[in-house]
């Protein structure tokens, strides 16, 4: 991923001796960590929640509630496996003196390295294009329930309040377009700090409206084998909801590249943020991995049940794909105007956190081939501030990168569908394949061994169930395009 811009060099100055003080820098002459057990945990749990939260519930109503609490807790048991057997690459070779790899791609190329090195980067890549597209979708389809919330609370639900996504969608690709010209991520720290609080502040709406509902109520709604569509539409909504979940879920290439530096807030994020690790030693920082790996998987999927089933037992089978954007909620409507405004505030950071990694390489390889375009810079004088250096070619090729991801999603604003399509292609390769490779080569487990059958089992069992996944998200997309018209006004 992206390399660290401002990393100390002390460690490449063997000669300067009174510089390297093991009181104030590490083995490799950066500075000391001081991250523990609970400040690890906290990070992982930040990273982990956030927008696929609101999509739990009704991936829980495509398979019941047998199935989908079962599908949950196989994502949350494969996700805490991984993650422990990838703690065990944060150093090549001696678990306590060998080389610290600093970055998910460090480990990759150290310990695998060849072509894996390069599906590693397409894989992340892409991940990254397809969340840009998904972020647009999400934060849209939030402006959109603001504005039809207030609509039917002033028409006390006489008026239908047809709302067309389009001009929100263009709204937000603006906004990103400003943003966008950012030089690097490092320059937008404190989005990641609203985003984290936003991100919160939704997740916690989303379970409270929930359970007030299930009280309202007074009873548990949802079926055992949830919805029943009677054809092979429901096949295809339990393929799309595995994809819904493992995108909530896929986070274990996170745990090498936690840091203080930025408080980074959900998932691939912290691949994106991440300059230097943050985990203190002795003890040793696998032995600390691990410990924050247990309490965050647990408390992470204690909440995720809560959210997803306070969220089906509220609505049943007809729990809308976001539960605080498909009027499944209607009062108090000022605390859902709440949390889709902290949707779409956090989405807007969101979408900058994970498009700048893109960026930044496509500009490093342009640089490469075309050394002048660097040259291409004016100073823009700001009164009361620094000039700011403009790179034409900057400017253009983010510019056309933003509209490019804000047309895409006008075509298919479908957020369950981008979503579980996003997870699908994400999860086997950046949670389960390059994990599994990795510990395999690092600890040496002999061929066709015990460990190395079961570990090989568990890559292509979920390799199946990203293919599935992946089918049932493309099918929901094509279905959906059939009754849908681009440009056209929403419903």
């Amino acid at each position: 991923m992206v390399e660290n811009t401002f990393e100390t060099n002390l460690s490449h100055r063997q000669g300067a001796d009174s510089l390297i003080d093991s009181k104030y820098y590490d083995d490799d002459g950066r500075p000391k960590r001081t991250g523990g057990v609970w400040i690890t945990s906290s990070h992982i749990i930040t990273a982990v929640i956030g927008s696929g939260v609101v999509s739990l519930a009704w991936s829980i109503a495509q398979m019941g509630w047998v199935a989908g609490i079962v599908v949950m807790l196989f994502f949350s048991v494969v996700t805490w496996y991984t993650s422990l057997i990838l703690a065990d690459c944060y150093r090549t070779g001696d678990p306590i003196t060998g080389p610290r790899n600093y970055t998910f791609m460090n480990a990759v190329s150290s310990i695998l390295g060849g072509w894996n090195v390069t599906w590693c980067g397409i894989a992340q890549y892409s991940n990254l294009f397809g969340t840009a597209i998904g972020y647009t979708i999400g934060a849209s389809i939030s402006m959109m329930a603001i504005k039809r919330s207030n609509c039917f609370h002033d028409s006390k639900g006489a008026d239908p309040c047809h709302v067309s996504a389009n001009p929100f969608m263009i709204g937000f690709g603006i906004v990103q377009i400003f943003f966008s010209q950012i030089p690097n991520i490092h320059e937008i720290w404190w989005l990641s700090i609203v985003a984290a609080i936003m991100s919160y502040t939704y997740s916690t709406i989303a379970l409270g409206l929930g359970i007030a509902k299930v009280a309202e109520n007074r009873t548990f709604k949802g079926t055992l084998t949830g919805v029943s569509f009677g054809d092979v539409r429901k096949v295809w909504g339990i393929f799309q909801g595995l994809g819904n979940i493992a995108f909530a879920y896929s986070f274990s290439m996170i745990l090498i590249e936690i840091q203080p530096n930025f408080f980074i807030y959900r998932k691939h994020e912290l691949i994106i943020l991440t300059t230097q690790d943050t985990i203190k030693s002795p003890p040793s920082e696998v032995k600390t991995i691990k410990k924050a790996t247990n309490i965050s998987i647990l408390a992470t999927t204690f909440f995720y049940l809560l959210c997803g089933c306070s969220g089906y037992a509220a609505f049943g089978d007809t729990v809308p794909g976001n539960v605080l954007t498909g009027l499944g909620f209607t009062n108090p409507y000022w605390l859902i105007d709440i949390g889709n405004a902290a949707i779409a505030i956090h989405l807007v950071g969101g979408y900058q956190v994970f498009v700048q990694p893109l960026f930044a390489f496509v500009e490093k390889e342009a640089s490469k081939k075309w050394p002048k375009i660097d040259n291409k810079t004016f100073k823009i004088p700001i009164p009361g501030l620094s000039p700011y250096n403009l790179n034409l070619f900057r400017l253009v090729w983010r510019t056309v990168f933003v509209i490019t991801t804000t047309v895409i999603s006008m075509l298919i604003p479908f957020f369950n569908d981008v979503l579980g399509l996003i997870g699908a292609l994400g999860f086997w390769p950046l949670t389960v394949y390059f994990p599994v490779e990795m510990y395999i080569l690092q600890m040496k487990i002999p061929k066709w061994s015990r460990k190395w059958v079961f570990l090989q089992i568990l890559s292509v069992l979920c390799l199946i169930v990203s293919a599935v996944a992946t089918v049932g998200s493309v099918v929901g997309i094509i279905l959906d395009l059939k009754d849908y018209k681009p440009f056209s006004v929403g419903s």
